[in-house]
């Protein structure tokens, strides 16, 4: 999963980064309106995290914009306005939650996993393709009855190759969902990660199918067929 985070309140940001970060969230933060906006535009994200008051251009405005433009990234609402008109008026303009502030990091990480399923093919907690499974929320990978051991990057990738399981994606594809934005990336990453990958999803299981497979000129797709 990816999320944008736009608030203006560094500490309160980047404790929110720091925390999602933790639970194998990739995260970025724009601490302005303008910024935030320019971010939810040009990149890919499962949840924009927005507070409402901020320099450049307010939330409610950033909210509305991106849904004029048919940009249907679900959008939650931090705020310090409680008051139910205040709520009534996030929703109208396309928020699709909305959290007073102070709030419960728990509540809040709770609230983005589950705006994060929405978009997706699938509601499974658990992804699974032939005899091996993903759990999104206990971070447990099994192939079979054998548990194994993924770094936070390589479950980030592997969760968002089995949450497009049989479609062919691209390198940038890949880099934009599973890496932050200002992370450097060489040209050989995304190749090291997946080898990565083969070898404790693959290689350790040679009765079972080889699932991950290189589409020569056009990136990656885990699949029961290599074709």
């Amino acid at each position: 999963m990816k999320v944008l985070i736009v608030e203006d309140e560094h500490k309160i940001a980047n404790s929110i980064k720091q925390g999602f970060l933790q639970e194998n969230i990739s995260v970025d933060v724009a601490y302005g309106g303008i910024e935030g906006y320019d971010l939810a535009v040009s990149e890919e994200y499962d949840v924009i995290v927005l507070d409402r008051l901020l320099p450049g251009m307010e939330g409610l405005e950033i909210c509305k914009k991106l849904r004029e433009q048919k940009n249907h990234t679900p959008v939650l609402i931090l705020t310090a306005k409680g008051q139910v008109s205040d709520r009534v008026e996030g929703l109208d303009n396309g928020a699709d939650d909305y959290l007073v502030k102070p709030f419960a990091f728990e509540e809040l990480l709770a609230r983005v996993r589950a705006l994060g399923r929405r978009p997706k093919k699938t509601l499974e907690t658990i992804l699974k393709l032939d005899n091996l499974s993903l759990n999104t929320r206990t971070y447990e990978v099994m192939r079979g009855p054998t548990p194994i051991r993924l770094s936070g990057k390589e479950f980030a990738l592997l969760e968002y190759l089995l949450s497009h399981r049989n479609e062919i994606l691209t390198k940038d594809q890949i880099i934009t969902h599973v890496w932050n934005y200002d992370s450097n990336i060489l040209p050989n990453t995304i190749e090291v990660y997946i080898g990565y990958l083969r070898n404790k999803i693959d290689k350790p299981f040679k009765k079972s199918p080889a699932l991950i497979h290189t589409i020569r000129g056009f990136g990656y797709k885990i699949s029961m067929e290599q074709k």
